[in-house]
């Protein structure tokens, strides 16, 4: 299937004017414990959501009321992980090493010059609590232990090829799907991975 603009980006609240270089930018991952595929099935390179994964979309566009200075941009919900690119209005963006890719635990307080622990943890809390509900309620598919793992990962977006270039990504992940080192059955490399990489040492192996 091609790429279509129109039909690929539907999943995105752009912020017009906005000078990402100058501000806090972030492409944020994060999985489901297990690898568990939870939230919908790619079928034909489109991502379909079952409840699950239209609840997780409900609570991301939350952000955007819960945490002033805080706007989302392109998402998309995987059967089993989430990407996105969260912005904070007013964050230092230069707060890891050199356009480095990090791993960080769930633990408020120690991002400096910006809240997105807590921005994530906040995500994480509400999107479990009423996935328990859909369990107990409407006979979702249990998880073990915890829905998300307690890691999550995060890139600094530092100019508008980065962000184009991530922007794109996102929107076309249900068609590299068979590529997605998340997906259990993967057949293969994709090279955005290996883009990430460049820019850094750290932070590319996951704690599982």
């Amino acid at each position: 299937m091609r790429y279509d603009p129109e039909k690929h980006h539907r999943r995105s609240i752009r912020l017009k004017g906005y000078d990402y270089s100058r501000e806090g930018a972030y492409f944020v991952t994060i999985c489901t414990q297990d690898r568990l595929c939870l939230f919908g099935e790619v079928v034909e390179g489109e991502m379909r959501l079952n409840d699950a994964g239209q609840m997780v979309e409900r609570w991301w566009v939350e952000l955007n009321r819960k945490f002033p200075g805080v706007r989302t941009d392109e998402y998309i919900i995987m059967p089993n992980h989430f990407h996105g690119i969260i912005v904070i209005v007013g964050a230092d963006p230069c707060v890891c090493h050199d356009d480095e890719m990090v791993a960080h635990a769930n633990q408020m307080g120690t991002h400096a010059g910006a809240p997105l622990p807590k921005i994530i943890q906040w995500f994480k809390t509400m999107t479990t609590n009423e996935y328990i509900r859909g369990v107990k309620q409407s006979g979702w598919t249990p998880f073990r232990r915890r829905l998300w793992q307690r890691n999550y990962y995060e890139h600094i977006i530092r100019n508008e090829d980065s962000l184009n270039r991530i922007r794109h990504y996102i929107a076309t992940n249900p068609l590299r799907w068979h590529l997605d080192r998340e997906n259990p059955e993967r057949l293969g490399k994709d090279e955005f991975d290996q883009w990430l990489k460049s820019f850094g040492k750290g932070g590319t192996s996951h704690a599982r």
